[in-house]
């Protein structure tokens, strides 16, 4: 390995954990205490009831009924009410309502289980509250919290009524189409009349996340509000901040998604929301609750009625594939990485992954799959790298008698090193170069495997969640940014790398100690960054390495350096001779060079 190409790996490697470090949405905190301990804390400290539907009927029921119907007037018929479940389900989830505020009671996901393998319930009464207020002339009204009778209920549809008396009244209907995640919401309060001061209604959503996964903080941070601005795109909530924040959306909104790491409920339109804003609190104290999110947004009443403006609610996975489908924008809610990070893993990866899951349905299979199509597809790369190594071996007794000859002049020796390049016809950027090329790649995989809800809970050796990180010891203590467990596969991949990076400096003698030392430091740095992350990169990445030794074994065994030091030396006599055309790099190194030495040149005759 030449000391271009040693530069450039301590680029990447320094890109990567910048990138890791400020814009990756893998996990940001290590945990902060061992699974046992935390769970002994819990139970021996009470821990904060989640939020509680307000209950007007505890206060109603005591009231005398005279003193009752004065405080609620017209609406005291639909103060009081036994409440009823009604549900609705297709293959995908199971949706049950009350006709105590005509609202969604839970969702569960079908096909999901949590990591306890119990069945995975979104939300509850208990995690999840929604309000939908109304300003009448009598005062403030949440259609949430009134008592509702079934007015029609079919295989997918049920239609809520509130009634005042007999003509006036509040409807809302659901309909759940026969697959899919989303259920339509409709609020019809025409028959009001003249009792409705306005027409707005200002619905507020919070939800306190509940523990899907077993790594809980790093489902904290990835947790977070997400909206999408009809003019300015997504915009989101800081998913690792420590302190309760809120912002105020500063044009349209046409959705907003409660986010966590593989599922988010949504409110959304395909007209636009106003007056929107969002809120993120983490909890105040150790508990199994993951964050609380919020949203508060004004909908006028005209749209809620309006089936063209498909008012709708999403309670479901982030599934790159059924997000796509569900709004403009709302597959952002599964994090690809910048750019052109993001268009790789959307354009290259996902559909190679997505053909290869077809092939096997162990998860192991298809991700060594993957990286050998990934690697064969990149080999001409590592071939160009590997010639231009073997090319500076080659002139070692060149640099050798350079070094010799200029000692600690380190300057001269570059400059007269880069003049032996020129003779030679060697571009000393060509090493990192094809390193540097593969850089998208080795990015997209950093917020592909994270991200890829395909890998949750599937096992492979001793991995049990892909998705996340393969313990194969739980530590009785916290070793600060590393955690409290042995990730094997992230040993794994930093063995390989030590190797892989041994073997190439056997080959690059002419290596600066201090570069050896960095080359060697970087992979045990990695094992702090990635001891928490998904199982199914770290194994990705230790396959890539032995495939990667492989390449370069077979790649030394025909690559025949007696006959590049012969195309060297061809490249040299034609480098003096006088009628000989310049290339372009040529040129500009050579003016390069005469700048250098002018400069020198200069810097002596001022001493």
């Amino acid at each position: 390995m030449d000391r271009n190409s040693i530069i450039g790996i301590v680029l990447i490697s320094i890109m990567l954990l910048t990138y890791l470090t400020f814009f990756s949405e893998g996990p940001q905190a290590p945990k902060q205490a061992a699974a046992d301990s935390t769970q002994a804390v819990q139970q021996a400290t009470p821990q904060p009831e989640l939020l509680k539907p307000a209950n007007p009927e505890a206060e109603a029921m005591a009231l005398p009924d005279s003193i009752f119907n004065r405080k609620y007037g017209i609406f005291a018929p639909v103060m009081k009410g036994e409440a009823q479940d009604v549900v609705l389900e297709n293959p995908d989830v199971r949706i049950t309502f009350t006709t105590k505020g005509g609202r969604i009671k839970q969702v569960l996901l079908k096909n999901y289980v949590t990591y306890q393998k119990t069945p995975l319930i979104l939300i509850d009464e208990l995690s999840s509250r929604t309000t939908a207020k109304m300003t009448t002339t009598l005062g403030e009204i949440d259609a949430h919290q009134l008592y509702y009778a079934i007015a029609q209920k079919n295989d997918n549809q049920v239609v809520f009524r509130a009634y005042l008396d007999s003509i006036r009244y509040i409807e809302q209907r659901y309909t759940l189409p026969p697959e899919g995640f989303v259920v339509s919401w409709r609020l019809n309060a025409d028959a009001l009349g003249n009792l409705l001061a306005n027409r707005l209604v200002r619905f507020d959503w919070t939800d306190r996340l509940k523990q899907q996964e077993k790594d809980i903080e790093q489902i904290r941070a990835t947790a977070t509000v997400n909206y999408y601005q009809v003019n300015s795109g997504m915009e989101k909530l800081s998913e690792t901040a420590n302190e309760p924040q809120e912002e105020r959306a500063t044009e349209p909104v046409r959705w907003i998604a409660l986010k966590q790491k593989f599922f988010n409920t949504a409110l959304i339109t395909n007209a636009s929301f106003s007056e929107v804003v969002v809120r993120s609190n983490p909890p105040t104290m150790p508990t199994k609750e993951v964050k609380q999110l919020s949203m508060q947004v004004s909908i006028p009443l005209d749209d809620l009625k309006d089936d063209s403006k498909d008012i709708r609610f999403f309670y479901g996975p982030n599934d790159f594939r059924i997000a796509e489908k569900v709004a403009p924008g709302f597959e952002e809610n599964v994090y690809l990485g910048w750019a052109i990070f993001s268009t790789v893993n959307r354009y290259i990866i996902m559909p190679l992954f997505e053909l290869l899951e077809k092939v096997s349905d162990n998860y192991g299979i298809v991700i060594l799959l993957l990286v050998l199509i990934v690697k064969t597809a990149l080999f001409p790369l590592v071939y160009r790298s590997y010639q231009s190594m073997a090319k500076m071996r080659v002139l070692k007794p060149e640099l050798d008698q350079l070094k010799a000859q200029y000692g600690d002049d380190m300057q001269r020796f570059q400059q007269e090193q880069m003049k032996l390049y020129s003779q030679f016809g060697v571009n000393p950027l060509s090493g990192c170069i094809p390193v540097l090329l593969q850089l998208p790649v080795l990015l997209a995989m950093f917020n592909f495997f994270p991200n890829a809800i395909q890998l949750r809970q599937k096992t492979f050796l001793w991995a049990d969640d892909l998705s996340s990180y393969d313990s194969i010891l739980d530590l009785p203590f916290h070793i600060p940014f590393y955690g409290d467990h042995v990730s094997l596969f992230t040993i794994l991949m930093t063995l390989s790398t030590i190797a892989y990076t041994y073997y190439n400096n056997q080959l690059s003698p002419n290596i600066d100690p201090n570069m050896k030392i960095v080359s060697y430091l970087m992979p045990i740095i990695f094992v702090f960054v990635l001891n928490s992350f998904s199982a199914g990169l770290t194994y990705y990445y230790f396959i890539s390495n032995i495939i990667t030794i492989i390449q370069q074994l077979s790649i030394r065994s025909f690559v025949d350096e007696a006959k590049i030091r012969a195309k060297l030396e061809e490249n040299r006599k034609r480098f003096n001779d006088p009628n000989r055309k310049k290339s372009g790099f040529q040129q500009r190194l050579e003016e390069a060079l005469k700048a250098q030495e002018e400069a020198r040149k200069n810097k002596n005759k001022k001493k």
